[in-house]
Parts: structure tokens; sequence; C-alpha cells
């Protein structure tokens, strides 16, 4: 059962990325921020509108999701494997009274916490730079980048729980993290795949949650908000069930 102690966990980690968080920083929103000034402003020369907006209005909930995912997925692949290998962690935490599930909880809520700060700068640059206009639907959006980051650090965490070297993660970046970034309705609408793609897209958690921050953004989405939030509560609550399971047979406790 998973109790107060895995606050312990986030607090540590939290600790320890305060002495670096400026080059996380960098890292984690880069990329995204890199694909929303260079296709926004590029390819939205040659497109001019999408799904009704602009493409570079059409393309960021999408981006500001990515970059949520990919703070969460680094942080507990490389992160919590170096924690659980490398630096020995996790053992020296079941040492003390926290158990195995407040060890696991603790790390996934740690990497969602890392995709909502990202998920919060990208915002904050995108309302500078007018892209989004502040508004009531700022309260939701954080939460659902939230939830998103909870499903992909419960996910990262079942792969890391399977690693047997950082090497493996290879797999993991390639096909699955790869996928959703180009298959989840990002850069276009889902409509614009083949059949057999949209159906592809429909099992990508990235999907969902691109389709639930769009909402917010335009008003438009293409799959119907309680749908999407029920299939991300289950799938994360079904990963975090899992990651504690893998663990626990990888950790022998």
């Amino acid at each position: 059962m998973i109790s107060h102690r895995a606050l312990y966990v986030w607090r540590r980690n939290f600790t320890v990325y305060s002495t670096y968080f400026k080059a996380s920083l960098v890292g984690n929103i880069g990329e995204p921020l890199l694909y929303l000034f260079a296709m926004g402003f590029g390819l939205g020369g040659y497109i001019t509108e999408m799904n009704g907006v602009s493409y570079i209005d059409f393309i960021a909930p999408g981006l500001l999701v990515t970059s949520a995912m990919h703070s969460a997925t680094f942080e507990c692949t490389f992160g919590s494997f170096t924690r659980l290998t490398g630096q020995r962690t996790f053992d020296s935490i079941l040492a003390t009274p926290v158990s195995l599930p407040d060890l696991v909880f603790g790390e996934i809520t740690w990497g969602m916490t890392k995709s909502v700060i990202s998920g919060t700068v990208m915002l904050v640059v995108m309302v500078m730079f007018g892209i989004y206009e502040p508004s009531a639907g700022i309260l939701a959006i954080l939460p659902l980048i939230a939830l998103a980051g909870y499903v992909f650090a419960s996910a990262a965490l079942c792969c890391t729980a399977l690693s047997p070297s950082y090497e493996f993660f290879h797999y993991y970046f390639v096909l699955f993290i790869a996928p959703m970034f180009f298959l989840s309705g990002v850069f276009f609408p889902l409509d614009r795949f083949p059949a057999a793609v949209q159906w592809l897209s429909l099992g990508l958690p990235a999907t969902y949650s691109v389709s639930l921050v769009r909402h917010f953004f335009h008003g438009t989405s293409s799959i119907p908000i309680a749908p999407a939030l029920i299939f991300l509560l289950t799938l994360g609550a079904a990963l975090t069930w899992l990651s504690i399971r893998l663990m626990k047979k990888r950790l022998v406790v």
C-alpha cells in the first residue's frame, strides 16, 4: 500500500534537482521550443491554416504535451535507472521505513512534477509570444499536463524495471516515444492519416493528451473529453500497479 512516505522520495529527488535545474530545463524544453518556432514559423509559412487556426497555434498544444512526455520519460528512464543501479539509491531508500510501493510512487510523482515544470515554462513562452492568450482554460491545462506526465512516468518506470542497461532504452524511445511524437496528432490532424495509422494512434496515450489540451486551447478536440480522461486515468493506474510489480521482481523485495 502506498503511504505518505512516497513524499520523502519525491522530496529527495526535488532536493537533488534544485542543484542542476537550469541545465535540466534547457534539455527538456529546448527541443519542443525548437520544433515550435522552426515548424510553426517555417512550415507555417506554407501551411497558412490548420483546422481553422494558424499552423503554429495548431501545433502548440501538441508540443506542450510532448515537452511533458519527454521530461517525465527521461526522468523515469535514465534518471531512475541511475538511482537503481549506478548510485544504488533505491537500495538505500528501501533500508528505511519507505516501502517499495512508496518508492515507486515517489519516483512516478517526481517524473510527473518534472513534466509540469517543463509544461509551465513552455506555456509561459507561448504567452510571451502571443501563441496562447491567458484565460480560465489555463487552470485545466496544467492538471492535464500533470495527468499526461503521470502516465508517461508510469510507463517509463515499467521500462526501467525491465532494463538491463542504458542501451535498452533505445527500444523504448524508438518503438514507443518516437511514434507518439509523430502519430498523436501533434503536427497534423488524425484524419489526415491512413485508416490503419488512425487506429494505431488511438492506442497511444499522447493522442488523448494532445486532444484534451488542444480543446482548452482552441475549443476543438478529436476525441471527446470524458473518454479521453477515462482512458488516461485508467492507463495511469494500471501502469502504476505494473511498475510496482515489475520493480518488486527486479529488487526481489
